[in-house]
């Protein structure tokens, strides 16, 4: 008995589907409803942010790097920051090293909770979509209090930071922690235990270790499938390295373990912020500049441990008051070129919950 093969279909994803977490086009070729090949076709909200750098002063360019991952902004400034004191040789206060650590951890809670809601809600958790971004509502308050800006801060400066925390903020810092991981707990269950998000999660968009790092995956998409490489462990940076937590890690590579390294993040960023809070020194928060900074002629790179991974910065220098070349390495780019190896043979329904569990930001994409 022969059969006849089905015909194939291909369907355009996006650029305007909710699912797709900003204007990504996919085209996927589906034989019925198996996904046989996806193409992301990105570009369409390219801003030119890498070629504006080049026209601003050294200082001026932070706000750029607010508007990459703008779900993540103070994430985008810090290796910025990193490569121009590395070209300059500047070393950054260790009251602001502290304070740098704390809010990029709010910042780090922050985004796993947009990204918890709206991959929830995908899966049509709708409770947990609530429930998280009320939960984020607060750390916006924060970082209200403190930057006097909810998403786009621009707290970070060359050689420190921008202000010193405002009065009674440790201690509303310390309510919210109390507060949030019992809520945490909770969102936690009502995924875990239920019955279709198992269902739609568990073994679905696997990827092993060896392809995750093929594909140079970062992040949770990479600590998801098995590979324990956090920079804020391998390589640490302003004071990581005295501060206890583990790299969150889950062996099985699928949708449900990407969930659970994000899960697992946020409960270490609580113990970060508190151990942040607890060792705060005193001292000065920015070291003395020149008003107009002159790096000299060179190059320099710095790379950080973003909510969604590796975030690399490459800046060069002719002596001048402009850089001469800024050069970002964003880690939704690196994960997204896994989604055609993730969705093969998986069903549409199943396609919405593997791009999901990747957690991109276009502007991260589109720089």
């Amino acid at each position: 008995m022969t059969t006849t093969p089905t015909e194939q279909l291909v369907l355009n994803m996006g650029p305007q589907h909710p699912s797709t977490h900003g204007v990504l086009r996919l085209l996927v070729t589906l034989e019925g409803e198996v996904v046989r090949e996806v193409k992301p076709d990105i570009g369409y909200l390219h801003r030119g942010v890498e070629k504006l750098s080049e026209n601003r002063t050294w200082a001026q360019v932070i706000p750029y790097t607010d508007r990459l991952d703008y779900v993540a902004g103070l994430s985008c400034n810090l290796p910025y920051c990193h490569a121009v004191e590395k070209l300059a040789g500047i070393d950054v206060p260790e009251r602001a090293s502290y304070l740098r650590v704390l809010f990029l951890e709010l910042t780090r809670i922050a985004s796993h909770l947009v990204w918890l809601g709206t991959f929830a809600n995908d899966l049509g958790a709708t409770t947990v979509f609530l429930y998280s971004f009320r939960e984020r509502e607060l750390i916006l308050d924060l970082f209200e209090s403190a930057f006097g800006a909810r998403l786009t801060h621009s707290y970070l400066r060359i050689g420190g930071v921008g202000f010193d925390l405002p009065d009674g903020f440790a201690e509303k810092c310390r309510d919210f922690l109390r507060y949030f991981l019992p809520r945490l707990d909770e969102n936690d269950r009502l995924l875990t235990g239920n019955r279709i998000f198992r269902a739609r999660a568990l073994g679905v968009g696997k990827l092993s270790a060896e392809e995750a790092i093929n594909f140079g995956c970062c992040g949770p998409m990479l600590r998801g499938s098995g590979v324990a490489l956090d920079l804020r462990k391998a390589e640490p940076y302003e004071v990581y390295g005295r501060l206890d937590f583990e790299a969150v890690t889950h062996p099985d590579g699928d949708v449900y373990g990407r969930y659970c390294v994000r899960i697992g993040e946020m409960r270490e960023s609580v113990r970060i912020i508190r151990q942040a809070l607890d060792q705060l020194p005193e001292g000065p928060l920015r070291a003395k500049l020149p008003r107009v900074l002159r790096p000299p002629a060179g190059e320099a790179h710095a790379r950080t441990e973003a909510p969604r991974g590796e975030m690399g910065v490459y800046v060069v220098s002719d002596g001048g008051a402009n850089p001469c070349r800024v050069r970002f390495r964003t880690p939704s780019f690196a994960n997204l070129a896994a989604i055609a190896e993730l969705a093969k043979g998986w069903k549409v329904a199943d396609l919405v919950a593997i791009l999901g569990s990747i957690d991109i930001v276009l502007g991260d994409i589109d720089r």
